[in-house]
């Protein structure tokens, strides 16, 4: 190697040399931050991104389901025991709509969403006149838009006496009497073939029906 060449490779050394300490002096200037930031989530193999905001979901159902209801726990006795936990809006009992009888369950609504919760959670798997009520919240998307018609309408039974009254004693034709006559007639006939069958001796008094004749037009003459 001659002496150029020699000049030449010193010369190289110096500037590695030279930028190494300059590199190394810079990352010990530089202030290492290490912790990473609050709104940053490192990841793996890869750089730190923004945590996603955490959504809020307010609470605002408001309705109750309650099931197994006693008997005679109906509405006014409902409004009574719940107005104890907070303001109740509505009320209604599932009824049959024949008999106005209570099928054993029905819906609370209460103003504040907070109290309805609290209500649900102490309510549930209750013991009430020997029935385990069952008692939960129903979200606001579950409610029916005509679960709360007519919950004010006090229901008034059937007289089903007064009507069958009513369908007994109302006039008839002869065309309509004669039909009952022959309906009272064949049942008739076959009670008497099912004693008959049965083997007992027993003379059934004959019934005698009395129809009335059709009545006769008359004609009436022009003069």
């Amino acid at each position: 190697m001659g002496a150029k060449a020699k000049k030449a490779l010193k010369k190289n050394m110096k500037k590695i040399t030279a930028s190494a300490a300059a590199s190394s002096s810079s990352q010990l200037a530089a202030p290492q931050n290490t912790k990473p930031s609050a709104d940053f989530l490192p990841l793996e193999g890869g750089p730190a991104r923004k945590a996603p905001a955490t959504k809020t979901i307010e609470n605002k159902a408001t309705v109750l389901y309650i099931g197994r209801l006693p008997h005679g726990f109906y509405e006014t006795e409902i409004e009574a025991f719940f107005t104890q936990f907070g303001t109740v809006k509505r009320v209604r009992v599932a009824r049959n709509k024949k008999t106005g009888k209570s099928k054993h369950f029905g819906f609370i609504q209460f103003e504040d969403p907070e109290v309805a919760e609290i209500a649900a959670g102490a309510m549930n798997d209750y013991l009430l006149l020997e029935h385990m009520l069952q008692v939960r919240v129903i979200p606001p998307e579950d409610v029916k838009p005509n679960l709360w018609k007519g919950f004010k309408c006090q229901y008034k039974p059937v007289d089903w006496v007064q009507i069958e009254r009513k369908q007994h004693n109302k006039e008839r034709t002869l065309e309509e009497h004669r039909k009952m006559l022959n309906k009272v007639v064949k049942r008739d006939q076959k009670r008497r073939k099912r004693i008959e069958a049965a083997g007992i001796e027993y003379q059934c008094p004959e019934l005698v029906g009395n129809t009335q004749p059709l009545p006769k037009k008359i004609k009436f003459s022009e003069d």
